[in-house]
């Protein structure tokens, strides 16, 4: 069952700024519903989002939708959905959150087995990513 603490997220924490630190991002590390470890980047010198809608075809948005002020990155797709610069900052971001994790699922039988989730926004719905030059 995926738990996380806020021990267990202190002990993370670090790490995580020192990515953020080493590509010029501002963030918060933040635990959900005890079962997920959360990155919010709330400013930054990387122009996620742009390389997001210019990277991004079809499956991942529906044609002629494009995010303005805030996304969800989905973990699974950082090789798929950003390039560059951008891509390099979140695998290394994904990779510093889950360090101690384990994953055995079996997705034939339905079963989902993690230590914990991860979840990395970028900017908030009411509070949008600022770019910074």
């Amino acid at each position: 069952m995926a738990y996380m603490s806020q021990e267990n997220k202190a002990s993370k924490a670090p790490a995580i700024k020192a990515v953020l630190k080493k590509y010029g991002m501002k963030g918060s590390v933040a635990v959900h519903h005890h079962s997920s470890l959360v990155c919010n980047i709330k400013s930054g010198k990387l122009d996620i989002i742009r390389n997001y809608n210019e990277t991004v075809v079809g499956y991942e948005r529906p044609q002629g939708q494009v995010a303005t002020k805030a996304i969800q990155v989905n973990p699974y797709n950082i090789d798929r959905c950003y390039t560059g610069k951008v891509k390099s900052f979140l695998t290394e971001l994904y990779a510093a959150m889950m360090v101690g994790n384990y994953d055995r699922s079996d997705l034939q039988s339905d079963y989902f087995c993690v230590g914990w989730y991860v979840d990395i926004n970028v900017g908030k719905w009411n509070k949008p990513y600022v770019l910074e030059k």
